[in-house]
């Protein structure tokens, strides 16, 4: 190594200059990579880390649809690997049925294994929805109906470009979590708003529809009268309350955030069918806030649930808050790209297929 770092520096000195030496100092860097390390492959990491998570090869094997054998393959591989470079192997078998035992370098390498992965994904993400190959919508259940309306008129001209519509199922509660992670491009999605404003977030928004909360319910007309229900009034109800999320939001804006304190709370719910089913299968009584739209959709029939009927909210609710629904995108980033990137187009399409009375763009309200 000291004979070629003075050949390095000698042909950095020399009359026909090749290399700058900064330049020949990072030459000098990138070949002085042990062999070893060069020799192993994201693959191998990838197995390393899937090793690691499902506890042993077998288990690994059925995961990554490869045959025992060649995972186990890839293991010896890297702990010899390893033994030459540290001086200890990574992972050791504990004996039949059981789980591997990582070494502290197997912990370290996985760790590594699993952020450098992750790392060149994100790159590679980057990359490509900069250059306009693809780009990713996040949807909920509910608002995958959007993407649907405006994809026909679309998909002729991602399919000539070559362009890749990547769909991710995002609860309501990630939306902003996911777009300003940049883990997606464009968010179908709901957000509480306050009567007549836009919602209360640092990103460009194409609002599609606004609606208001109602209860389901599976008591009877004695018990919850068929007559809006006051602030008070609700506070009294058995609820099933979701844990987080857009109505969790609407909860905490209207009693606080100990409203759990403050309500009749009967069950935690973490998604809306689980909530429906609860009612359903009357292993629950109670009332269930959603949306309006939901709560016409399964008195209905079209979402499940029997026999639950819709209660309306009255009065005494501060502030007055609506569910608004549409797409956001990140502030300021498709003034970045040309009119026919993807992102602008999506974004074209839909404020094209926005109903009339709320084909509306609003800048960030968040800052």
């Amino acid at each position: 190594m000291l004979e070629l770092e003075l050949e390095m520096s000698e042909w950095a000195a020399g009359e026909d200059v090749l290399v700058a030496e900064p330049e020949a100092a990072e030459v000098v860097e990138l070949l002085g990579f042990p062999p070893e390390l060069l020799d192993t492959s994201l693959d191998q990491l990838r197995t390393l880390a899937v090793v690691h998570a499902t506890g042993n090869a077998q288990r690994a094997a059925r995961v990554l649809q490869r045959s025992q054998s060649s995972v186990q393959k890839q293991l010896d591989t890297l702990n010899d690997t390893a033994l030459r470079l540290m001086g200890e192997a990574l992972v050791a078998k504990q004996g039949r049925g059981k789980d591997f035992l990582f070494t502290r370098s197997g912990e370290e390498v996985v760790a590594l294994a699993a952020a450098t992965l992750r790392s060149w994904a994100e790159r590679v993400h980057g990359a490509r929805r900069r250059v306009g190959s693809t780009i990713t919508v996040g949807t909920t259940e509910f608002t995958v109906e959007f993407l649907g309306e405006v994809w026909p008129q679309l998909r002729d001209t991602f399919e000539r470009r070559g362009i890749q519509l990547k769909i991710e199922h995002v609860r309501t509660r990630d939306l902003k979590t996911k777009l300003d992670a940049e883990q997606v491009d464009l968010v179908c999605g709901s957000f509480a708003a306050e009567h007549g404003r836009g919602p209360d977030v640092p990103h460009d928004f194409l609002e599609w529809h606004r609606e208001r909360v109602a209860l389901l319910t599976n008591l009877s007309a004695r018990e919850v009268p068929d007559r809006p229900v006051e602030r008070d009034a609700l506070a009294e109800l058995p609820l099933l309350t979701p844990t987080a999320g857009l109505l969790a939001d609407f909860l905490t804006r209207w009693y606080g955030p100990e409203y759990r304190g403050k309500l009749r709370v009967v069950a935690d719910i973490d998604s809306l069918n689980y909530g429906l089913n609860l009612l359903d299968s009357k292993l629950m009584y109670g009332c269930l806030l959603t949306t309006e739209r939901v709560a016409d959709a399964a008195v209905a029939g079209r979402l499940p649930g029997t026999s639950l009927r819709k209660i309306r909210l009255g009065t005494g609710y501060e502030p007055a808050l609506e569910i608004v629904t549409g797409i956001f995108a990140r502030a300021g980033e498709r003034q970045r790209y040309a009119t026919d990137h993807p992102l602008n187009l999506l974004w074209d399409a839909f404020a094209a297929a926005a109903p009339a009375d709320r084909n509306a763009q609003h800048e960030p309200t968040g800052r």
